[in-house]
């Protein structure tokens, strides 16, 4: 008997868009759940905890627990854990990336850090990016939650942490070293924490240069949803194809 295929899933772009479900979306998990799929809703979104994407996504109207969520805040905290445990870190980020740290043993300082860590936020104080600049020209290594330059919201497209992490590298000439996707260290985290393989797994996300791409290397059957930043026109344009492409999750029969 085949094994149920396992899905990791993006969350913005392709369940919701700011607080608000796509159509079809809050019925797609609830066939994972009937029908005893395991899934991962995989974010590069970094503001966040998973217990405040629970309660965001609820107010969406979906039933989703916190152990169901994995970020790039979580993915960023275990890699430096890894790396250089009880480190300290200059972090430019909101709630979710200063948690996920903090739960690693990690504490914050502007004077002399392990790491510069930027990630996802509301804003980005100037004064902030300008201290990360000079330590980080001072020899002091960047590590960024995530590289998409934008994200969907309910008012359109806004800027991410991928674009201010562009800002400092052109200031510094030091490149980030980016956790999130498509880096595939978070793919296997994400499987590792599900104890499944590639083979057996399938990527849906709405953005070619980071949930395809990394599906792609990791192994994993890839489905694009047009719901997000891609649109049909941009696919052509990338070297690699998705396994499928589909308007939105609303068409996916597990």
């Amino acid at each position: 008997m085949d094994r149920k295929k396992t899905y990791l899933i993006d969350m913005d772009g392709v369940l919701v868009h700011g607080r608000r479900a796509i159509p079809g979306a809050v019925e797609f998990i609830q066939r994972l759940i009937d029908g005893g799929h395991r899934y991962l809703v995989l974010t590069n979104n970094s503001r966040y905890t998973p217990t405040d994407l629970q309660h965001r996504l609820q107010s969406a109207g979906f039933k989703i627990d916190p152990n169901h969520i994995y970020s790039s805040a979580l993915a960023a905290a275990a890699f430096v854990k890894s790396q250089l445990p009880n480190g300290s870190a200059y972090v430019i980020g909101d709630t979710g990336l200063y948690q996920a740290l903090a739960d690693v043993g990690y504490t914050f300082t502007d004077y002399n850090p392990d790491y510069v860590i930027l990630g996802e936020t509301d804003s980005y104080p100037y004064d902030k990016i300008i201290r990360a600049t000079r330590l980080i020209s001072s020899g002091v290594p960047f590590i960024a939650t995530n590289p998409d330059p934008s994200g969907p919201s309910e008012m359109g497209l806004e800027p991410a942490c991928g674009a201010v992490a562009a800002l400092i590298e052109k200031a510094t000439g030091f490149s980030p070293y980016f956790v999130g996707k498509p880096n595939p260290l978070m793919m296997r985290t994400a499987l590792r924490f599900l104890d499944e393989h590639s083979e057996n797994t399938v990527m849906i996300g709405d953005r070619m240069d980071t949930d395809i791409k990394v599906g792609l290397e990791s192994g994993l059957e890839t489905i694009l949803v047009l719901t997000g930043v891609t649109q049909p026109e941009m696919i052509g344009k990338f070297p690699y194809r998705p396994s499928r492409v589909v308007n939105s999750v609303a068409e996916i029969e597990p």
